[in-house]
């Protein structure tokens, strides 16, 4: 059984009403989007809050979190009360769809659902934070094209062999992809998770790669370095 909760430096994340738990992936994108010093950010599909906490500690503005399911929102809203940053971050439970908050944010991060045809599981909670048929790549350009700010950047984690797709959706909604790094688990690998960031105005692309261990086995300092202000071991 997982863990019911996971600590972190300087929070806690209680997960047993979340379908999905805390995993690296979340983990590296809160600890990689770009962000300036009170920007504002929306977190969709925040599951425990977990992104939306990480952007607050980091310096952010106001952070909304945004979440479909009700068991979701109310713990990500519980875990974001527990926080030093309770003040500055805002839990919605809606379809982000049908979500307006009446302004712009700076940055939209998320940790989207892209299983399209695999084998369901009998927890529809599971179902909604894995499957896309709740968030679309399509609604998701849709949404971010909407709520993004002129000079804003979504940023996701995406399924190396998911990028492609994700990308063709942003330019229909002239999205563009500025920023790349590609994450193997260690040198020679194939990625397997890209982390991506799209902007409304772009021009010119970055890429990188980050090895989350080397050849010996031992953690990088690229990947310590980026997630050294979180987890507890370092």
């Amino acid at each position: 059984m997982s863990n019911q909760y996971f600590d972190f430096k300087r929070f806690r994340i209680e997960q047993d009403r979340c379908p999905m738990k805390v995993g690296t992936d979340g983990v590296l994108l809160g600890a990689w989007f770009p962000m300036n010093e009170g920007c504002t950010v929306l977190d969709i599909g925040t599951g425990t809050g977990l992104m939306a906490i990480m952007a607050a500690q980091r310096g952010t503005g106001r952070v909304t979190a945004v979440d479909i399911d009700p068991d979701a929102a109310g713990q990500a809203r519980a875990n974001a009360a527990n926080s030093p940053w309770a003040e500055r971050i805002d839990v919605v439970c809606s379809d982000i769809a049908l979500f307006n908050a009446g302004f712009r944010y700076d940055r939209i991060v998320c940790n989207p659902p892209y299983f399209r045809d695999s084998l369901r599981s009998p927890d529809s909670g599971r179902n909604t934070a894995r499957h896309n048929d709740s968030l679309s790549f399509e609604t998701l350009s849709d949404c971010a094209s909407r709520l993004l700010a002129d000079d804003g950047r979504l940023c996701l984690v995406l399924p190396r062999d998911a990028v492609e797709t994700f990308s063709r959706c942003a330019a229909a909604q002239g999205l563009y992809m500025s920023h790349r790094t590609d994450v193997v688990t260690a040198p020679g690998k194939t990625p397997k998770r890209s982390l991506v960031e799209f902007g409304l105005n772009c021009s010119g692309l970055k890429t990188e790669l980050v090895s989350i261990c080397g050849s010996d086995g031992m953690e990088t300092s690229e990947y310590v370095n980026l997630v050294k202000d979180f987890y507890l071991k370092y």
